[in-house]
């Protein structure tokens, strides 16, 4: 009943561009003065800053981000308290030995994937994260396989990506397409990270492509991240959380990302830093999608009518 009665605001997360000037604008001082540092004893650097945010964090927030910091300001105290004078650079070589081994890796989007793998964009409480989604198929009868700990509505994404491309057979004849291409195979679709649950009303377009590639022998161009719900019929639906998978499909090196055109509101709403020298395709159609992703096919296509 107080909910109802109350303006819910959602907030969300920072950018690593953003988590970057607030440790160094706050995170940073603020924990030199509370291990009684100045800059004469530690300096950092915007690059060893920068590591820590990208190796060590992956949070909505900062918290461990101050976390991480304060570690390397105890390191620092306990040095000075052995006697070792001067000052103390920390650049991202000295992050990295203070830190150990990272803890996050970034997502090889902008590596080229053999056909039968896309890249899609999920949001978490963390923030946005890039999925790897890949698909094979082996001789059977159509049966669809899922494997990494998918939720019920990322296993019905799934199979109405297959339903949709099994329908639309000789509409894409074109890309050698056809219902032979499905009825002689069964297919496993597996997302990465096994142990993570996954789950969220926005992998559909991306397994729609992923089976596309596979099935024509076709790898997807590198550098291609996608968002959007599909339905049978092959409209795409927008989704949520676009800020956090443009983020995160920029941090891992994905410059083209198509997006639902319903979300083309929430796209003008992200400040020009976090989306330069990307470039962002909205779509309403599966099939708009494939113009782009297999435009020699799309060329012979328009030629032969």
């Amino acid at each position: 009943a107080l909910r109802d009665r109350m303006e819910v605001l959602h907030l969300s997360g920072y950018s690593e561009e953003e988590k970057l000037q607030i440790a160094v604008r706050h995170l940073a001082p603020k924990q030199l003065r509370e291990h009684t540092l100045t800059v004469a004893d530690l300096l950092f650097r915007e690059d060893g800053l920068k590591h820590i945010v990208s190796a060590y964090t992956r949070e909505a927030g900062v918290r461990s981000l101050e976390r991480e910091i304060a570690s390397i300001c105890r390191k620092v105290v306990r040095s000075l308290g052995e006697g070792r004078l001067g000052v103390t650079i920390a650049d991202e070589a000295f992050v990295a030995r203070c830190l150990g081994k990272r803890k996050y890796f970034p997502e090889k989007a902008g590596r080229i994937e053999p056909p039968g793998v896309s890249h899609g964009l999920a949001w978490t409480e963390t923030g946005g994260e890039v999925l790897p989604i890949e698909a094979i198929r082996m001789k059977g009868d159509g049966n669809l396989r899922l494997t990494g700990r998918l939720g019920e509505v990322m296993k019905e994404s799934a199979q109405t990506a297959l339903g949709c491309l099994r329908s639309r057979g000789n509409r894409l004849s074109f890309l050698g397409l056809s219902e032979d291409n499905f009825s002689s195979s069964d297919f496993h679709i597996h997302i990465p990270a096994g142990a993570v649950p996954k789950e969220g009303p926005s992998a559909g377009l991306a397994i729609a492509l992923a089976l596309l590639s596979l099935v024509v022998d076709r790898p997807i161009p590198p550098g291609m991240g996608f968002t959007g719900e599909i339905t049978l019929r092959g409209k795409v639906l927008p989704v949520g959380g676009i800020k956090e998978k443009v983020l995160a499909a920029r941090r891992d090196g994905l410059r083209t990302v198509f997006l639902p055109r319903s979300n083309q509101a929430d796209l003008e709403e992200l400040p020009p830093e976090h989306i330069r020298d990307m470039r962002f395709i909205l779509v309403e159609e599966m099939e708009e999608v494939l113009n782009y992703v297999f435009p020699l096919q799309k060329e012979a296509r328009d030629a032969s009518i």
